[in-house]
């Protein structure tokens, strides 16, 4: 499997364990009944404010993944492999990785510049696949 397709798999898992994570704060502010439910109502209590953090930090990884995906599969589709896809793709993983401790650490601006970097692994696959 090339790197981009690893990458690509290796963000899957990051965001499932994202929810999964997220899903046990919930439950942890909540009880079990609650985090099986059906959630027709609020929360009773909120989650503790790293869970919260987490919880935007996986929103905002749900936002950029399709974008980050699409490129990935065109770039394995195309066959056009190269540099800067290749370095698009590891920023983008890594980038996304830092990102859920920086925000749940509770790091700002720093979180931002990290988030940069997964956009600019985006366009890195983007320009990868016109000019590499």
């Amino acid at each position: 499997m090339d790197t981009e397709l690893t990458y690509l798999a290796w963000t899957i898992v990051l965001g499932l364990v994202q929810v999964i994570a997220t899903a046990q704060f919930l439950t942890a502010a909540n009880g079990f009944a609650y985090g099986a439910g059906n959630r027709d109502t609020p929360p009773p209590r909120r989650m503790s404010i790293y869970g919260e953090r987490l919880e935007r930090a996986t929103k905002n990884l749900l936002e950029t993944f399709a974008f980050a995906a699409a490129a990935i599969l065109i770039v394995h589709v195309t066959g056009r492999h190269n540099a800067l896809t290749y370095w698009g793709a590891t920023f983008y993983f890594w980038a996304r990785l830092a990102y859920v401790g920086i925000y749940v650490a509770g790091i700002t601006y720093v979180r931002t510049m990290v988030f940069l970097v997964s956009v600019l692994g985006i366009l890195l696959m983007l320009l990868g696949l016109h000019w590499g």
